[in-house]
């Protein structure tokens, strides 16, 4: 069994560790030779990202036809009503195609960590949290999820990947971990 990391990507940060436009990306928090991220996160997403220098566990992890449940919050615009969260339960529409069932819900704010830069906060407009657990990974899912049931994303922190979580590591910090079966 190779070697996991546990990666608290900050937000701007890319998912890779070169680029040939200069952006900030991987290399300049994480030493460690040999590794990859097992899936992906979007530069204006923050959270949780895993590397591995295993290939059967990065397919493991992130192929979605294991299914491995991963878990987000998003700060919303507005607050939405019960319809909107049974749609996102249901499945809403992306490009012709409705989307797995998610397990969404309303959480309070998390303790989290100020994001620079800050959100753009609205005076009539308040913002709320969401969970959404997905078990599928379409390019920016959750965003288009949440705007397609009128409250688009303004934050959008990846808690959990299955069991492993953010829990103890500030953004830009990582700790390597035992690789569940």
């Amino acid at each position: 069994m190779g070697r996991l990391l546990l990666f608290n990507k900050p937000y701007g940060v890319l998912t890779q560790f070169t680029d040939s436009a200069g952006r900030e990306t991987l290399s300049a928090y994480i030493p460690v030779r040999g590794v990859y991220p097992a899936g992906r996160l979007d530069r204006d997403s923050e959270g949780l990202l895993l590397l591995t220098d295993d290939g059967p566990l990065q397919h493991r992890l992130s192929d979605p036809r294991h299914k491995l449940p991963k878990t987000y919050w998003a700060q919303i615009d507005g607050e939405p009503d019960d319809d909107a969260l049974e749609r996102l339960r249901r499945g809403v529409l992306l490009d012709g195609e409705r989307t797995l069932p998610a397990d969404a819900r309303r959480i309070a704010a998390p303790a989290l960590w100020p994001r620079d830069p800050p959100i753009r906060i609205r005076k009539n407009i308040p913002t709320s949290w969401l969970e959404i657990k997905l078990t599928e990974g379409r390019n920016r899912q959750v965003r288009r999820m949440t705007a397609a049931v009128g409250h688009p994303t303004l934050r959008l922190v990846r808690y959990a990947v299955g069991a492993y979580t953010l829990d103890g590591l500030l953004p830009g910090e990582w700790k390597e971990a035992p690789a569940e079966e």
